[in-house]
């Protein structure tokens, strides 16, 4: 899809297999791992992450905008943080849903904030009308971060990965500042 997004620190782009090292910071970390929704197992090895990026790059061809996942890159070294997501939650027809992972050592920053709202501003103006996130309930990192993205809590549920999660939801008019 080639979008590359950039704010004051960030960039947002598509992810190579060269971003292998920097991607296990991420999915090689179990403080990541457990977390994630749908369970995706902990990578390994630089050469399984490559593998997993290979497979993401090659999926991405295929979706149709504004599905995806993308790396977020700091602009003042170029090294990959973390990933974003944007994709369709089960039954995976009708709500898409904006996931975030970032490197622990990437906590406590913004830079899932300001990546996430990046992100969300460009898909409000491909005619979407309102993307969902969820998280697993004691997963306070994200229901944070869902909160200063302008997201609005609307319940609890079982219906998404089998899982008991929290569930949040945001539609242009809610993002701070007002500007998609």
């Amino acid at each position: 899809m080639g979008i590359s997004l950039t704010t004051d620190r960030l960039v947002v782009r598509d992810w190579t297999p060269d971003d292998a090292d920097d991607a296990l910071a991420v999915y090689g970390s179990t403080d990541v791992a457990r977390w994630l929704t749908p369970v995706m197992d902990q990578v390994v090895d630089a050469e399984a992450m490559r593998s997993v990026l290979r497979g993401w790059v090659e999926e991405q061809s295929a979706l149709l905008p504004p599905r995806g996942r993308w790396a977020v890159e700091r602009r003042e070294d170029g090294k990959v943080i973390g990933g974003l997501g944007i994709r369709p939650l089960p039954p995976y027809d009708e709500d898409l849903e904006i996931t975030w992972q970032l490197s622990p050592l990437a906590w406590g920053q913004g830079y899932a904030t300001e990546a996430g709202l990046a992100l969300l501003r460009w898909v409000f103006t491909q005619d979407i009308e309102e993307v969902f996130a969820v998280a697993r309930p004691k997963n306070d990192r994200a229901h944070a971060v869902a909160k200063r993205l302008g997201m609005r809590w609307v319940g609890e549920t079982t219906k998404y990965y089998d899982l008991n999660l929290q569930v949040y939801r945001i539609r242009p008019a809610d993002l701070p500042d007002n500007r998609p």
